[in-house]
């Protein structure tokens, strides 16, 4: 078997999908983007293709290797991205080749279903207790929220107040046993930080995500030691090396490795299985669409530290097109009960609906996350 096209989908609402086509085989799917530069990463994959072409499918590690070691410069978003949906491409190969899921190519599940979260609230966080009550009313039994708008390094207590109001108003409309995940979202630098972890601290949340960006991994233990909130991060992370200097420097209980931007399944499962050794918890990253989806629940079928699951449907982003658009069947991710259960069909497990991925990658996006600026004029972090 070889490997004769590789081809980008560059699609509504902001994702990048991946073909690899072969000669007496099954073609597979992938997600390779980074949001927001999802042109740039499909270029990332014209280059990495060219090693490609004509190689056997099927020699999954050795593929991951060149693509990374070979080409001197190693590592970040564009590249892991690439390398990431041309791997989660060629198991999908391997998987329907085998007529097996990729989890039983990787030892077998350890579980049949994982539980899911919902977003509510948007890129500034309001209305968020009627959005936690909807979800819930769908079966959910954890949400997720952003925490605040733009915050300065110092700010005025209003904001952390509205923070307090926001998730205070959950728990008065869900009650205390549904799971509250607040993201800090990289916006809060550590002074505030500080201040609203403290101030969080009654609420019992699932975890707090990205308290500071993962550029100041020195400041966790500190924040750590303020509130016993969970401390999640990690989806601006992209391989093993990385999350090495994360499990080292402690304070962090969850990590979140996306597999459509570290490496692929290749990589994150590498990563999945360092954070056991330290006794860390994975919630794998997944604002995407439905190839990365099935990737995830790939590995979350055999890491046994895998605790809960992102997925993307009806998330905020998805106006133009949701998550269950682009698959033949739609009732693919079985969601009940606050779970989704592992698909079961070869591969990845996906049936992509090509003919409506080809219609829509001629509409394509130009999605790009807004540019925030404080009262002052200086950029604020998305």
């Amino acid at each position: 078997m070889k490997i004769t096209a590789i081809t980008t989908f560059l699609v509504p609402p902001r994702w990048l999908f991946v073909r690899i086509d072969t000669d007496t085989g099954p073609s597979g799917w992938g997600e390779p983007v980074v949001e927001g530069r999802a042109h740039t990463v499909a270029a990332a994959v014209e280059e990495l293709s060219s090693y490609l072409i004509g190689k056997d499918p099927r020699h999954i590690e050795d593929h991951w290797s060149v693509l990374y070691r070979a080409g001197f410069y190693r590592g970040g978003p564009v590249l892991m991205s690439a390398i990431a949906g041309i791997d989660q491409a060629l198991w999908d190969i391997k998987g329907k080749d085998l007529g097996k899921p990729v989890y039983e190519l990787l030892g077998g599940p350890v579980r049949d279903r994982i539980r899911v979260y919902s977003w509510i609230g948007g890129d500034r966080p309001g209305d968020t207790a009627r959005a936690a009550k909807e979800a819930v009313s769908r079966g959910f039994t954890a949400v997720k929220m952003n925490a605040t708008e733009e915050m300065q390094y110092v700010d005025t207590h209003d904001k952390v107040e509205r923070v307090l109001e926001n998730v205070q108003a959950i728990r008065d409309a869900v009650g205390p046993n549904v799971g509250i995940g607040v993201d800090f979202h990289g916006r809060v630098h550590k002074p505030m930080a500080k201040v609203l972890m403290r101030e969080l601290l009654p609420y019992k949340l699932m975890f707090i995500e990205e308290p500071v960006l993962s550029e100041y991994l020195e400041a966790i233990p500190e924040l750590a030691a303020i509130s016993p909130a969970p401390i999640a991060l990690g989806e601006r992370l992209y391989s093993r090396y990385d999350f090495k200097r994360v499990l080292t420097t402690g304070g962090v209980d969850i990590i979140q490795p996306d597999p459509s931007h570290a490496g692929g399944i290749t990589e994150t499962r590498k990563i999945a299985a360092m954070a056991e050794a330290w006794d860390v918890a994975v919630a794998l990253h997944c604002p995407l669409g439905p190839i990365a989806l099935a990737a995830n629940l790939q590995l979350d079928a055999v890491c046994h530290n895998a605790f809960i699951q992102e997925q993307s449907l009806g998330i905020h982003y998805n106006a133009a097109n949701d998550l269950l658009d682009y698959v033949t069947d739609r009732s693919v991710f079985a969601y009940a009960d606050g779970y989704v259960s592992m698909p079961r069909g070869p591969g990845l497990g996906v049936e992509v609906n090509e003919e409506y991925v080809i219609e829509r990658a001629k509409i394509g996006h130009q999605w790009h996350n807004p540019v925030w600026r404080h009262q002052d004029g200086s950029v604020a972090e998305w």
